[in-house]
């Protein structure tokens, strides 16, 4: 097996532990690239998975330098809380074996393609894993965005900004906003306004299969379109920004174990009173 193996984008360059992961991985197989600057070009790499060493926001940057060539990815969380991530570094090694005897399952997500437009020209698009935002630029007042969907028109929303999110991405951006939490394999984006200035305006969940359009309409500052946190570009009044399906999908690897509420259970802090056996035994003793 070829491994192109991904890390944080400090451009410091690996350290002791991750040192130790790369001589792992190297039992296991042979390191076709390795890059930890976030920079290299892997559209034409060659290799049969991506291993990322770090935590969401390393595995954004690996999605991004992919592009159009999406690779299945096995992450490592060597960041914080890691919804993505899912593997510790001392699962590694076991996981690298289960590969190796097929023990693995990969799972397709939800990619967004978003493109901006001024008068109908093409300025720039993008590829998103998480979300797109349009946000507010200085001073930071209200703005005014018109939603269609499609070319249905839904309402003006007065607010800070508005977020379209992918499942992947409804436990990022869109939670702190307070989204939905949508359960990966979802085919839906999620509109959540961002301090909306009407409290009637609530979070949508919608179908991917749709055209999403945002218009950018009355606004004091210089509003911005931002994908998986990196500024795309300014916005005008009058500029439209469209969001549908990609035609790719972000491969993950997943292992034995590892479940999808148990990872929310986990990373969210969730915490159960108790056990569901000793639940089960307390109600039927009648205490």
């Amino acid at each position: 097996m070829r491994f192109i193996v991904l890390g944080s984008a400090g451009g410091k360059g690996p350290n002791p532990e991750v040192e130790h992961l790369l001589r792992i991985i190297e039992e296991h197989g042979e390191i076709a690239q390795c890059d930890f600057t976030g920079r290299a070009d892997l559209s034409e790499s060659i290799g049969d998975f991506v291993i990322v060493l770090g935590g969401d926001g390393s595995i954004l940057r690996a999605a991004r330098q992919m592009g159009w060539v999406q690779r299945p990815v096995i992450a490592v969380n060597l960041g914080k809380l890691g919804f993505l991530a899912e593997l510790a570094p001392g699962d590694l090694e076991a996981a690298l074996g289960d590969l190796e005897q097929g023990h693995y399952q990969v799972s397709e997500h939800l990619m967004l393609r978003c493109t901006v437009f001024q008068e109908g020209e093409s300025l720039v698009e993008s590829l998103g894993l998480n979300e797109l935002a349009v946000q507010s630029g200085p001073p930071f007042a209200l703005m005014e965005v018109d939603l269609y969907v499609d070319d249905e028109w839904v309402t003006t929303y007065s607010c800070d900004g508005l977020i379209i999110s992918t499942p992947i991405g409804s436990t990022a951006h869109n939670l702190s906003a307070g989204g939905p939490i949508l359960r990966k394999d979802l085919q839906a984006f999620v509109i959540s306004p961002i301090s909306p200035h009407t409290l009637s305006h609530r979070p949508v969940v919608d179908s991917a299969d749709r055209l999403y359009r945002i218009v950018i309409g009355r606004t004091r500052g210089e509003p911005a379109v931002v994908v998986d946190g990196v500024v795309l570009r300014t916005l005008s009044p009058g500029n439209e920004v469209t969001i549908s399906r990609a035609p790719i999908c972000f491969k993950l690897v997943n292992f034995p174990g590892r479940g999808y509420y148990r990872t929310l259970r986990e990373k969210l802090g969730w915490g159960g009173q108790l056990e569901p056996s000793r639940g089960k035994n307390k109600m039927e003793n009648g205490k």
